[in-house]
């Protein structure tokens, strides 16, 4: 399709949901106010019909939305049902106007099957049950009085406190009867009607049909082109956003600026050599801990992204690449903002390339945490869980860092392998002690003594081996958020398929350990 004939399309939906006086308007989010829920209630459905699908499933599509709206929107959906689409809704109660425009209508009650059958005969077929549908009355209400078993006792108790001549009910004694007994009375009837039969016989030719038909997949836009798009409105939603980045840059500036503050000019005296160690540690510990306060605007990103890959309009992989795409510009400011405040006013060892191997440092790192949160995000069912996992999973990073203890002196079984090799700690701040202790001297602890250099302090004090360079520690770094990446990859495209599983396992083992009724020892269960 052309970019004209996609614009077309988009004005025309517009106009058929009513959307024209926000077209312009932002959606909205926690800062800024946006459109109102009925109107984002219709632009999801507006979202929905503008991909053209074969079949078209909405659940409550007119919640939320008054009655004017809520009749244009299902006639809407009746001219697209209309052109040949299958539309499937789930509507808890529906106006008159808006019952007579269904085809067909499924009434379900704890799972038990009402009705199911054309809309305009379920009149009929409740009156031949014993149960008309009074005139003037909603049929929708009228069904949905007569099948709800929620307030059974409720309805019982304030019956036997009115005379039966105060009781607005049908004439009917049968509707003096209760829920569970209606009901049941109402799925015998509807089993043994022709209704019932006929869709038997339907179900059964579909069943058998030996000719298969097939839904011919629609044009996907190139791989290229999904990566811009998403890239495009990822980076949008986080410019807009002020809780995505540009808050986290300012607490992080705030913070760099306080550790500049309290390791000002560190020096090369004695006690440097501790104060140094102590200040790479409060950068790559509280300052990294920043990173999870983006966790709560993933969240609401991925909500979106997540309906949009289940309806197979791009795959996880762009997801992945366009998020870290589009979160690149914001992460390199961060970066440079925040180790330029403190390279100078902490003054680390001098030189423009101790300089960028620091900023490149804290870019990996921020990186790395941010795909751990994210991973957090993906399995933890709220925010709260995802903050508190998430903090304790970047404290267990730190503890294997060299400045709390050596690795060569952790215990080797989980601690040295593998959380020392798998954890940003151990190699950032390594790379971070080679970086700028190498080629310093130290003034010693008794006055006339040989001063210190940097690489025995590094190995004697911190055990920090110099076998490799400091670039090796960064390539690492990169190799490590590589690999997370691949892991936030994998939890997306698996999730739910292992999470299905999981409760399909533990559905068995749990029918397998009830007990059956002998009414139903009979029935036959697939699971």
């Amino acid at each position: 399709m052309t970019n004209d004939e996609i614009n077309d399309i988009v004005e025309e939906t517009i106009i058929k949901m009513g959307l024209q006086a926000c077209a312009e308007t932002k959606i909205g989010n926690w800062h800024l106010r946006g459109i109102s829920s009925g109107e984002k209630k219709r632009l999801s459905i507006s979202i929905e019909i503008l991909t053209q699908p074969t079949v078209l499933l909405l659940d409550e599509p007119t919640s939320g939305l008054d009655s004017a709206s809520a009749f244009f929107v299902i006639q809407v959906l009746k001219c697209i049902a209309l052109d040949g689409r299958i539309v499937v809704c789930s509507i808890h109660q529906p106006s008159s106007h808006l019952f007579y425009l269904f085809d067909d209508l499924l009434l379900l009650s704890n799972g038990e099957t009402i009705y199911f059958g054309d809309a305009k005969m379920a009149v009929k077929f409740f009156a031949e049950a014993g149960f008309p549908c009074p005139s003037r009355r909603n049929p929708s209400d009228h069904f949905l009085r007569c099948i709800n078993s929620d307030f059974d006792k409720v309805a019982g108790s304030s019956l036997k406190s009115q005379a039966p001549t105060e009781i607005p009910m049908s004439s009917n004694s049968q509707m003096y009867l209760s829920t569970e007994e209606i009901k049941a009375k109402l799925v015998e009837e509807y089993r043994n009607s022709e209704i019932s039969m006929d869709i038997r016989q339907r179900v059964r030719e579909l069943a058998h049909n030996e000719q298969e038909e097939t839904v011919l997949s629609k044009d996907r836009a190139s791989w290229w082109k999904q990566l811009c798009i998403l890239s495009h409105r990822s980076f949008l939603n986080m410019l807009r956003d002020m809780g995505y980045y540009w808050l986290r840059i300012v607490f992080y500036v705030l913070v760099s600026i306080t550790v500049g503050i309290l390791y000002l000019n560190v020096g090369l005296s004695n006690p440097a050599i501790y104060g140094r160690p102590k200040c790479v540690a409060f950068i790559y510990g509280f300052l990294i801990c920043l990173s999870v306060g983006g966790l709560p605007s993933f969240i609401e990103e991925h909500k979106a992204s997540y309906r949009e890959r289940i309806s197979c309009h791009y795959g996880e992989a762009v997801f992945v690449l366009s998020n870290f795409l589009s979160s690149f510009p914001f992460l390199v400011i961060l970066s440079i903002s925040s180790g330029t405040i403190l390279h100078y006013m902490v003054q680390f060892h001098p030189g423009f390339s101790h300089y960028c191997h620091f900023c490149l440092s804290l870019f990996c790192c921020v990186s790395i945490v941010e795909t751990c949160v994210m991973v957090v995000a993906l399995l933890v069912p709220n925010v709260l869980m995802g903050i508190g996992v998430g903090t304790a999973l970047i404290v267990l990073m730190m503890m294997v860092s060299p400045v709390f203890r050596g690795v060569s002196d952790l215990p080797k079984f989980f601690w040295q392998y593998p959380m020392s090799y798998i954890t940003f700690a151990t190699w950032a701040i390594e790379g971070q002690f080679k970086n700028d202790m190498i080629g310093l001297e130290f003034d010693p602890a008794v006055p006339g003594d040989p001063k210190l250099k940097g690489e025995e302090i590094l190995l004697k004090l911190y055990g920090v081996q110099l076998n490799y360079c400091k670039w090796w520690d960064l390539a690492a770094l990169f190799c490590i958020l590589t690999c997370y990446k691949i892991v936030l990859f994998a939890t997306l495209k698996y999730k739910d398929k292992a999470s299905k599983l999981l409760h399909r396992l533990f559905a068995r083992s749990i029918f397998r350990q009830t007990p059956q009724k002998d009414d139903v020892n009979n029935i036959s269960v697939v699971p």
